[in-house]
């Protein structure tokens, strides 16, 4: 690959941007700003937090188990240090609480979760949803 050329008169310049056809998007240059000045303004939040609020914007709802295996974390550390802590700030909720899968004799006999080992699903709530729009709207 050759190197890229640039104009002599530059030589002596802190910084030169590139040219705009080449860099489309660059909404997280401003990250590191953007989330400190998120998290001073949002002091029950943490970096951990928010990034786990960003990872689930765009789900209708979760159980522990796949987003442990999804994010990367262990089941036990991600629901004792991040999803009780938000459930209980309000950040999350449990969109389907346990006891409540269909009590019809063909949901009993095609699925494998039943009323006494049905996993709880998780959602975003609504101050959720509006805390990741206020740092999405920090970042542009």
């Amino acid at each position: 690959m050759p190197k890229s050329t640039v104009k002599r008169t530059r030589m002596f310049r802190e910084m030169s941007k590139l040219n705009s056809k080449y860099v489309k998007q660059n909404y997280l240059k401003n990250l590191r700003g953007a989330t400190n000045d998120f998290l001073d303004s949002n002091p029950e939040l943490t970096k951990s937090y928010l990034y786990l609020l960003l990872f689930v914007y765009d789900l209708e709802f979760f159980t522990i188990s796949w987003l442990a295996e999804n994010y990367g974390m262990n089941r036990k550390n991600l629901a004792d240090r991040m999803i009780y802590p938000l459930v209980a700030s309000g950040y999350l909720y449990k969109h389907f609480d346990k006891l409540s899968p269909s009590q019809t004799r063909e949901d009993h006999l095609f699925r494998d979760e039943t009323k006494f080992n049905y996993r709880v699903r998780y959602a975003l709530s609504q101050r959720g949803r509006i805390a990741v729009q206020r740092f999405y709207n920090a970042l542009n």
